[in-house]
């Protein structure tokens, strides 16, 4: 309708056709018959879309690497994310490492080329996109938290699912382990209600190694929520964790020490999420 009302209004710009009868005054209804249909509460339904069109746009702008070394993080991400969900689909092989009373649980197994993963298998009272944007969205907060975790800075994003980070571990009681850290690429993906948060060791040139502290590599990890078959409100928690922490440790005590750290996120991430799970935060700064 709107090309057709143009024309007319084109058409009685000419002298010749201003004075045909009837002309003028069809183009006038024509134009109020337009914009009243334009006319809502709200923005228009063209400018809407503009308005959409430009969204997306300006989105997938932000989402394109600019350079080989973004592409290179990017593709590191993916492939985090792509080895975890295949080692996380294979349901055979796993030991059993430790089941609370509480029904957690910490399974293990062996992998020809990455050596002793660990999972972690619970049930948050949380629903998925609460725990994702805690887990994401308030990534740097988690040291406030979990006192496994001294600090978590986001050294670089690339676009909207990838970023680069630094992590520092706290050291464990009797400093059986001490402290180390991590520079890792995480690639965050929603899949339909499913949330994953994928890892793995890489290198960043706004990090280096840091003297008199052990540079630890983990990867490929993965946390996956989604929702629990019983309770959609609540989360299948799962976290697979793949991790060398270096330095001369016996295997008995990196086991332990592994399993129990996974053990305690959960925890630590039920008071986070917990009713004074933010007061308790707030109190603490």
């Amino acid at each position: 309708m709107f090309p057709a009302t143009f024309k007319l209004c084109a058409g009685i710009s000419y002298r010749h056709m201003r004075n045909m009868t009837g002309l003028r005054k069809n183009a006038m209804v024509a134009i109020h018959h337009e914009l009243s249909r334009l006319s809502c509460p709200g923005p228009s339904s063209w400018i809407s879309n503009v308005r959409r069109r430009s969204s997306l746009r300006s989105n997938r702008i932000e989402e394109e690497p600019c350079s080989e070394v973004d592409l290179a993080y990017v593709k590191q991400g993916q492939e985090a994310l792509q080895k975890s969900i295949c080692i996380l689909s294979e349901q055979n092989g796993w030991q059993t490492e430790i089941v609370t009373a509480s029904g957690d649980k910490v399974l293990s197994k062996v992998l020809p080329d990455i050596g002793k993963v660990f999972k972690l298998e619970v049930v948050l009272d949380q629903h998925p996109d609460d725990l994702y944007n805690e887990l994401v969205g308030n990534m740097e907060q988690m040291g406030d938290w979990n006192p496994n975790v001294k600090q978590v800075k986001i050294l670089q994003k690339i676009g909207q699912d990838t970023m680069v980070t630094h992590e520092v571990s706290a050291e464990t009681p009797g400093n059986v382990v001490g402290t180390r850290d991590f520079v890792s690429v995480r690639c965050a993906k929603r899949r339909g209600s499913t949330c994953f948060l994928a890892g793995m060791s890489t290198q960043h040139p706004g990090m280096p190694e840091q003297k008199g502290v052990v540079r630890a590599e983990n990867g490929p990890t993965c946390i996956v929520m989604r929702p629990n078959a019983d309770d959609p409100e609540k989360t299948k928690f799962t976290w697979l964790l793949s991790i060398d922490l270096k330095g001369w440790i016996p295997k008995s005590i990196i086991n332990r020490v592994l399993s129990q750290t996974q053990l305690d996120f959960a925890n630590h991430l039920r008071t986070r999420m917990g009713p004074s799970g933010g007061l308790e935060a707030a109190l603490a700064c």
